[in-house]
């Protein structure tokens, strides 16, 4: 498995934590309750639900191993030590769209703390990729599934 660094805000670093910690307490003992009951209904070879809290427990196992991955190779950033001048992650990029010429305005953060609801998507999604190192004044083109979409970016400011 790849290391792959992942920059997070403390704020993302502690919510992943608090997840993790819950999975491993409180999941792993749900699971191991379902295992349990199913284990006693009988006959292993054809329980379908001692089959499904098996499988419930291999993902769960799976996405702790993930988690656990990601918080070793998680690497905290304080807004207060960025350059504004550039694109970098945490920082609010607001763009306009020369096609369409609608404006609109991302924060990027690590793929753990990725919200588009909240306008935050991830340095690694095409748009974070295409307006990492740029500046203000300066136009990305952007690869979407619908073709190239050029921004020009107006304005930087990091999020403390």
């Amino acid at each position: 498995m790849s290391k792959q660094i992942s920059y997070m805000t403390r704020e993302g670093y502690n919510k992943l934590k608090k997840e993790l910690e819950e999975l491993k307490t409180v999941e792993r003992q749900k699971v191991a309750q379902q295992i349990a009951e199913a284990r006693e209904k009988g006959d292993l070879s054809e329980n379908a639900e001692y089959d499904a809290a098996k499988e419930a427990q291999g993902l769960l196992e799976l996405k702790i191993n993930q988690m656990e991955a990601v918080m070793a190779n998680a690497r905290i950033v304080d807004g207060a030590d960025l350059d504004a001048s550039k694109v970098v992650v945490l920082s609010t990029v607001k763009m306009k769209n020369l096609k369409t010429k609608k404006t609109m305005s991302y924060t990027l953060v690590s793929e753990s703390e990725a919200d588009l609801k909240a306008k935050k998507i991830s340095v690694n999604s095409p748009i974070g990729k295409g307006l990492l190192g740029k500046a203000v004044g300066e136009v990305a083109d952007i690869q979407t599934p619908a073709g190239i979409m050029q921004v020009e970016i107006l304005d930087i400011k990091i999020d403390l």
